[in-house]
């Protein structure tokens, strides 16, 4: 299957609650006939919508699969589904300004609905006879349910499109109502046997139904993935996201507006570092998609759609030089024995307690006798690890501890001293420094900081080290 060159672009959830906005801008703007297609566009859920579904990402608040999972017969996932409804609703009223259009929008989403509705239903019904597990079937609901959210901003975005005149195209991926069981690239194959690049836009769900399972292995990063998935599957010259931010040089909010660079261009490497300090350019296991096919990456900020962003490729960089400095929130899950010296075992039972609570791991560092894990998890599932360790290592010390890590990221870090000024810049700033350091590639130097000093941390390091690609200027700027 051949494409012409062509874009794949996505749109993330808190765009998509004003892609009213986007249609006069960043899809239609001012562009002629032969420029509106040769792009397919790749969609979150409405802003918000997923966490109805599933449950808040930042707070945990239960939503209809939450409720639907721990259901005591009081049917609250119920009264949750039908708030997913209005707010649907509300999501595709401020969207559409054709009564018709509204309309159609208000059957899809009550085919969907009514449809999952039952689904869970009859489930549970069946689960109730003894000789089938609800608690097996559980990971199926979560992608029925997850589906419905893409779904319905994919298809209200194409009435709204055709609606101004553009050739737009509802592609679903979700697989509603298909019996066939296929793998990821059958459907992505499937969906666009018979789409016309040059006289269609397509307008993709998210999530991607398939034999694989998508929320199995990326969760909450499904979307990205099907993202990355269908520009390697096409060939696309570029895949593109756009965010309601440029990727800076650090939080604009901490640093400054005046003060914060555009990164411009960057590499596959400082995107993986992001990535595992929590501020994602795009999910790791699609930026290895996209390294793999050979395609490049372009983040924008898509409220700024004359602005190219930055550009993510191979290329390594013209000259060393820090440019981002970012923080995560993480837990100090230190084992100490000292017996340990010599003795294997010690690390293979720590990362098996931390995979059994599900754990992540940012960072890890060691030496004779002590193991220290950087872990971004709540402290109280830690505590469950520190338990599990303290029963196989009954005369063990194991700790923890709320820390922060703040990284110096680079493509290249090769001779600029990065690491002392930064242990300087923060003696200087009064900042107690727990721990760094610095591995021998050279993308990254992390320093590990009580939590309330993070903040101060990054405006220090930023203000040191970003935009320096010389020794020189970096003394000078001591």
């Amino acid at each position: 299957m051949n494409f012409p060159e062509h874009t794949v672009e996505k749109i993330g959830g808190t765009s998509m609650s004003r892609i009213h906005e986007l249609r006069d801008t960043l899809i239609i703007g001012d562009r002629a006939e032969d420029r509106l297609f040769h792009r397919m566009f790749v969609v979150s859920a409405f802003g918000g919508i997923t966490n109805l579904l599933l449950e808040h990402k930042k707070t945990g608040k239960p939503g209809v699969f939450a409720l639907f999972a721990n259901d005591d017969n009081d049917h609250s996932w119920l009264d949750a589904l039908n708030g997913v409804t209005t707010a649907m609703k509300d999501q595709h009223d401020k969207v559409l300004d054709n009564p018709a259009d509204r309309a159609l929008a208000e059957d899809f989403v009550r085919d969907r609905i009514e449809g999952a509705r039952n689904c869970l239903y009859d489930l549970r019904r069946l689960c109730s006879y003894g000789h089938f597990r609800l608690s097996s079937q559980m990971m199926i609901v979560r992608e029925l349910l997850s589906g419905l959210g893409e779904a319905h901003s994919a298809f209200v975005t194409s009435l709204m499109l055709q609606r101004a005149g553009v050739n737009a195209r509802f592609v679903d991926l979700s697989g509603w109502r298909d019996e066939t069981e296929c793998s990821l690239q059958e459907r992505i194959s499937k969906a666009f046997s018979d789409v016309d690049l040059a006289t269609e836009l397509p307008i993709v769900t998210g999530y991607a139904q398939c034999r694989e399972g998508l929320m199995r292995e990326y969760d909450r990063g499904y979307s990205e993935v099907t993202f990355a998935n269908i520009a390697a599957f096409t060939g696309a010259r570029e895949a593109i996201i756009h965010k309601e931010f440029h990727l800076s040089s650090a939080d604009p909010a901490l640093v400054g507006v005046e003060e914060v660079q555009k990164l411009g261009h960057t590499n596959y490497d400082v995107a993986d570092q992001l990535s595992n300090m929590g501020m994602e350019a795009i999910h790791p296991n699609a930026a290895k998609i996209l390294r793999q096919a050979k395609v490049a990456l372009r983040v924008t900020n898509a409220f700024e759609p004359s602005d190219p962003g930055t550009l993510i490729d191979e290329k390594p960089a013209e000259a060393p030089a820090v440019e981002i400095i970012t923080g995560l929130n993480v837990v100090s899950l230190e084992l100490f024995e000292q017996d340990m010296v010599g003795v294997k075992g010690y690390d293979t039972a720590a990362l098996d307690a931390l995979r059994r609570h599900k754990v992540r791991i940012a960072s890890k560092i060691s030496n004779a006798n002590t193991i220290t894990h950087y872990v971004e998890a709540p402290l109280k599932t830690v505590r469950r690890v520190v338990s599990d360790l303290e029963e196989v290592f009954p005369s063990a010390r194991v700790s923890a501890r709320t820390v922060s890590i703040v990284s110096a990221i680079g493509r290249d870090l090769t001779g600029l001293k990065a690491f002392s000024q930064g242990i300087r810049a923060l003696e200087d700033a009064g900042i107690e420094v727990i721990a760094a350091h610095q591995a021998p590639r050279n993308v990254d130097i992390q320093f590990v900081l009580p939590r309330e000093a993070a903040d101060k941390a990054v405006v220090a390091l930023h203000a040191a080290l970003v935009g320096r690609s010389d020794i020189k200027s970096l003394k000078q700027a001591a």
